[in-house]
């Protein structure tokens, strides 16, 4: 599913990935575990394509996504990658339905079939009482459950998720880590997990520590 070869990125003088090289399969959940400042998170957003590299490739489901345009990437990152990061990012103005909906009308779908999916994905998440309330009305654990839920709205190969327990106290974590291998047994999603979490990395399917920009043997 990801094919990572030879990822540079510095900046200004900061050397931060210092030559990548990995492979995710299909289904697969992988943890990168590693100080603050080791350049998981910025890994994390070139795989995300939410940045280039300097030098190296990506290839994600068989897209080799940096010869894009930005267009064309803008569109693939939209259908094919779904994120879920520490802070929620809802918009407080906002219902839990319609955040969940807004990525599936960027994609072009219609207003009907946005809100299906999103409250499909709502109830199953176990938020069916809560899709008309907005973030300020809903708990840290809901919030990042809405964020999951709008994560997947559009079908995606790849979850990418960055500290996605980071905020939230241990049940609510706890909860969520079991979500992650629930929703990779039903989706058949590759997951990429940055994570300072041991329990939640000790629970993934492969672990990478990553230190000074390298992955470490």
């Amino acid at each position: 599913m990801i094919i990572a070869e030879h990822i540079r990125k510095s900046f200004g003088t900061l050397v931060v990935l210092k030559d990548i090289s990995f492979k995710a399969r299909t289904a697969e959940v992988v943890s990168i575990v590693g100080a603050s400042g080791a350049g998981k998170s910025t890994l994390l957003h070139i795989l995300g394509t939410l940045s280039r590299p300097d030098s190296g490739r990506v290839i994600i489901d068989g897209t080799d996504v940096f010869a894009l345009s930005d267009k064309e990437l803008a569109r693939f990152r939209n259908t094919r990658i779904g994120f879920v990061f520490q802070a929620h990012h809802l918009l407080p103005e906002f219902t839990a339905l319609e955040n969940v909906m807004i990525p599936a009308l960027i994609a072009g779908n219609s207003r009907r079939e946005a809100s299906s999916k999103a409250i499909e994905l709502l109830n199953q998440l176990g938020l069916r009482e809560r899709v008309n309330h907005k973030p300020s009305e809903l708990s840290g654990g809901e919030q990042q459950r809405v964020a999951i839920a709008r994560a997947l709205v559009n079908n995606p190969a790849l979850l990418l998720a960055d500290e996605p327990s980071g905020n939230l106290d241990s049940k609510n974590k706890e909860e969520l880590h079991r979500l992650f291998f629930d929703l990779r047994d039903r989706y058949n999603l590759t997951i990429l997990i940055v994570t300072h979490d041991k329990e939640l990395a000790a629970l993934s399917d492969r672990t990478l520590e990553i230190k000074d920009g390298e992955f470490v043997e």
